[in-house]
């Protein structure tokens, strides 16, 4: 089923969405997402590695069940649902442009590089390690290739992606698994004492090397605490390091998962999921099968890392003894099966009327969701670093959520209010105006 009016052939110019073109549901849909995101993302600015550690065993302790609700319900959930509207987001701004015979490839390239060019910054100015701007941009420009495929083909993308996302994954297990298994054994062969050989050593460093890129040690805790909680060159030197990495060698392992997800939301844009155009029987049957199938699933997950993970110790002796961990299979299908369920939820509310004034400030949300997802960085950053306010390893897990239920009700009440104002966010009218090299409008006329 495809939207009439948005891929209607009109002669028009090449520019920004109009405010009378915007899809509320969309917008809906990227304000959740993008204030679920900070669930997430919110234990990066604020908690130490292997925080968890401590309660994830302990259901007596209230930090386990917040947790345990933000990983079952949310977790993955929220950045899927964002990759999937980013993918929407793709046609709406090719489509009726392409209709109309006019060609989007340059200007959509220039939008991703400028897209690009603000991840860096993100990483490497503001000092956000868990930045996504800049994967996005790159991943754009390959989802960008499929925009004209039938939704079918976009959609079968995500299994096929999803065992070669596991593919992936598994390589880097097992290449790290190699290094531990040698590693164990190395550490068996010098316990009488003698000198390592250079051999051995070469095997002590390349687990080493391991330890400080992915599974600190408590010394490396407690270094790289002290330096979240210095001035911002100590901060930068930290963040910068790891941030590049992840957008460079690291890139390849991160591609494939974004933008499979970016096909599916054209597929479903194309089918008019995200346009309200099911019947509610459809969403209903979409509720049910996705809470149906997809919390059994998560919940399992869960508890197969509560039992067999607990701790580090125990996450060693499992990867020692599982050459191949295939319960990670299930992670790409059960966030798809309840993001779908959500997003369902969502559009049934939608079409109820009831929260009116709520959805319209989620739309508003999400439609400055640059601006929004930038000031998240902003404030955490201020808020949990040394060089700001320093609350970086000080609070409880479950404390850190009430900075989060804070920038929400920030961003709740400041979005509409600006909007009311400006035709767009600030970071969203830099990237329009870059994007056509023309400075594009910003503030309404005639406001009462």
């Amino acid at each position: 089923m495809e939207s009439a009016n948005i891929i209607a052939a009109k002669e028009i110019k090449l520019a920004p969405v109009s405010q009378l073109n915007r899809i509320e549901t969309i917008d809906v849909l990227r304000g959740i997402a993008l204030l679920g995101i900070l669930l997430m993302n919110i234990p990066g600015f604020s908690m130490p590695s292997r925080y968890s550690e401590i309660f994830r065993t302990d259901p007596e302790n209230v930090n386990f069940w917040v947790r345990a609700v933000i990983l079952v319900v949310f977790e993955g959930k929220m950045r899927a649902l964002f990759s999937m509207l980013f993918g929407a987001g793709i046609l709406l701004f090719t489509t009726k442009k392409e209709a109309a015979g006019k060609s989007t490839t340059f200007l959509f390239y220039r939008r991703m590089g400028w897209l690009v060019l603000f991840g860096l910054a993100d990483a490497h100015i503001l000092l956000w390690e868990g930045d996504i701007l800049y994967s996005y941009g790159v991943i754009g420009m390959i989802a960008f290739l499929f925009r004209k495929m039938k939704p079918m083909y976009l959609a079968f993308g995500v299994p096929l992606v999803a065992i070669l996302d596991f593919g992936l994954s598994h390589s880097f297990y097992k290449d790290m698994r190699q290094k531990r298994l040698d590693y164990v054994k190395v550490q068996k062969e010098i316990q009488a004492g003698d000198k390592p050989s250079a051999a051995q050593q070469t095997v002590l460093s390349n687990w080493r090397e391991i330890e400080k890129e992915f599974i600190p040690n408590e010394q490396d805790i407690r270094d790289n605490t002290k330096k979240m909680k210095s001035d911002y060159s100590t901060v930068a030197k930290k963040i910068r390091k790891s941030s590049w990495d992840f957008q460079t060698k690291y890139l390849m392992y991160t591609i494939a998962d974004p933008l499979a997800l970016m096909l599916l939301g054209m597929a479903f844009l194309k089918w008019g999921f995200f346009t309200n155009q099911w019947s509610k029987r459809q969403y209903k049957f979409t509720i049910l099968l996705g809470y149906g199938l997809g919390l059994p699933l998560v919940l399992y997950d869960f508890y197969y890392g509560f039992v067999n993970m607990p701790n580090l110790a125990a996450s060693f002796v499992h990867m020692e003894q599982h050459p191949i961990v295939w319960v990670n299979i299930i992670y790409p299908f059960q966030r798809i099966l309840l993001v779908m369920a959500h997003a369902s939820l969502v559009m049934l509310i939608i079409r109820s009327g009831a929260m009116q004034s709520l959805l319209n400030k989620l739309a508003a949300v999400g439609q400055m969701a640059f601006t929004n997802y930038v000031m998240h960085t902003v404030i955490c950053t201020l808020f949990f670093f040394g060089y700001g306010l320093n609350y970086y390893a000080t609070l409880e897990y479950y404390q850190i959520f009430y900075v989060v239920f804070a920038i929400w009700i920030l961003q709740i009440f400041l979005s509409p209010l600006w909007l009311r104002h400006f035709y767009f966010g600030p970071l969203e009218w830099l990237w329009r105006s870059l994007t056509y090299w023309k400075i594009q409008p910003m503030r309404r006329r005639n406001q009462s």
